[in-house]
């Protein structure tokens, strides 16, 4: 199956799959939902149209800069309460300041090239987690489809980042060496469970599911 990448990369990014009213979270890498949000408005499909196609497809993450998760603190006056009155409220906004990814999405190749041209020019403005959030390079990559599945895809192309986000590792030697970290969809139960499965983005009828990720580091050395 071929494989499209893109390129995340944005001063502050927010990827949350765990938001509850004020408190909002964000993950340590893109969301699907995040992704296929951009996607769609990348295409122009609107919130009521159906995903299935999209969400469909597998996604893997590269962390090429791991960010630092950092926390916006909000207050909303004059915000209207269930008992017909008014309160001021406050909010903590969590996000990432700093981080590039490469997300790759694997599937049917029609829809790959679709979604690789509406990236270079959207329909709608792309954002990376909230409309605030805006990008610092385009994702679109000339070369982003790759006729190789998404973990291949992922390992053979080059950094987007010169810049050490990377994890040190000790080596079976007990050396230390620099290693970067994957998160790879899988169809088979794995100890770490994302709860970003886009259904629906529908206006009252947002749906998500569950599904299992795989994490794990490479040696940089061993990268393109």
């Amino acid at each position: 199956m071929p494989t499209l990448l893109m390129a995340i990369a944005g001063p502050m990014q927010s990827w949350g799959t765990r938001s509850h009213f004020t408190q909002r979270d964000t993950e340590r890498e893109p969301s699907k939902s995040g992704i296929i949000g951009m996607v769609c408005a990348a295409l122009g499909r609107d919130r009521n149209e159906p995903i299935d196609d999209l969400a469909g497809l597998k996604m893997g993450v590269r962390v090429d800069r791991e960010g630092v998760v950092q926390k916006d603190y909000q207050t909303i006056q004059n915000a209207a309460t269930a008992g017909g009155g008014r309160r001021t409220l406050t909010s903590d906004r969590w996000y990432l300041a700093d981080a590039v990814f490469l997300v790759g999405l694997e599937g049917d190749r029609e829809i790959l090239e679709k979604i690789h041209k509406a990236l270079r020019t959207p329909v709608w403005p792309l954002s990376l987690g909230r409309k605030s959030y805006v990008p610092s390079r385009s994702p679109w990559l000339l070369d982003g489809i790759r006729d190789e599945c998404v973990s291949e895809a992922l390992k053979n192309y080059p950094f987007l980042s010169p810049f050490a986000g990377r994890e040190s590792l000790h080596s079976e030697n007990d050396n230390r060496t620099e290693a970067i970290r994957f998160v790879i969809e899988s169809k088979d139960p794995t100890p770490y469970i994302r709860q970003d499965q886009p259904i629906s983005f529908a206006l009252g009828k947002r749906k998500f599911a569950s599904r299992y990720v795989e994490i794990f580091w490479e040696n940089c050395d061993d990268i393109s």
